[in-house]
């Protein structure tokens, strides 16, 4: 079985989001929550709480299609972060002059699936 969850327009970069990301592929999800969990980095929040929608999503899944649901069997395997919409905005400076800010957004996916589903 595999489940999905994606999170759109997150207020983290695309780089620092990736770090997160590759942090986790490949391993248990439940063994990656904890590591997100105690990751000292600001991106680990917003891709924690997406594997734990992915892990929730599968939940749901098994018990619409009456199947025994194990946490521990389901493993990350696919994760990704694409480049999202960018946030333009301005500074006044003196002089007339004005600075361009440009505040950078992801999105967020993640794909866990059974052990046997696993890549």
């Amino acid at each position: 079985m595999e489940a999905k969850a994606i999170a759109r327009h997150v207020r983290v970069t695309p780089r620092k989001a990736r770090r997160m990301v590759d942090l986790i592929r490949g391993k248990q999800a439940t063994q990656a929550i904890i590591t997100l969990k105690f990751a000292p980095q600001d991106a680990a929040t917003p891709v924690r709480k997406v594997l734990e929608s992915a892990v929730a999503n599968a939940r749901v899944k098994a018990d619409k299609a009456g199947e025994a649901f194990h946490e521990n069997d389901l493993y990350v395997t696919e994760t990704y972060v694409d480049e999202g919409v960018t946030l333009k905005r301005f500074r006044a400076r003196a002089q007339g002059r004005a600075a361009r800010i440009n505040k950078r957004t992801s999105h967020i996916t993640v794909v866990v699936a059974n052990k046997e589903g696993a890549r």
